[in-house]
């Protein structure tokens, strides 16, 4: 004849539950989620959308030497900077943003004093 023991616990010292590492397997997805791939980064284009020509903004083109843009509200300071240099070849001395009340983003994008902002604006088309 057989005895029957209790079985023993462990004496647990912590009263914090560690939850025990289990394996954890890649998934195998039997078809992809997304359609079509989506787009890495963005384009100089996608970041600068359009000048702003209110009246105001063509009096900081006169006096201020400033440029206004509606931009992409993803880009940053650095990033406009990059693209406006590289699409128009002027170098920027300073760049403020704002998100407008409609919820865009505008950029006031000042020149160095040897580049003219009315000459850029003559050759985007906006004066």
């Amino acid at each position: 004849m057989r005895t029957v023991r209790a079985k023993q616990h462990k004496i647990r010292r912590s009263v914090h539950f560690r939850r025990p590492k289990t394996l954890y397997l890649r998934r195998k997805p039997k078809f992809p989620r997304l359609s079509a791939a989506p787009i890495k980064g963005h384009d100089f284009y996608d970041l600068i959308r359009y000048p702003v020509t209110t009246e105001s903004a063509m009096q900081k083109v006169e006096k201020l030497n400033t440029l206004v843009f509606i931009v992409s509200m993803s880009a940053s300071k650095p990033k406009i900077k990059r693209a406006f240099e590289k699409l128009y070849n002027v170098k920027i001395r300073k760049i403020n943003t704002l998100i407008t009340p409609k919820g865009e983003k505008k950029a006031y994008i000042r020149l160095l004093p040897q580049y003219e902002a009315l000459d850029v604006a003559n050759k985007i088309g906006v004066v």
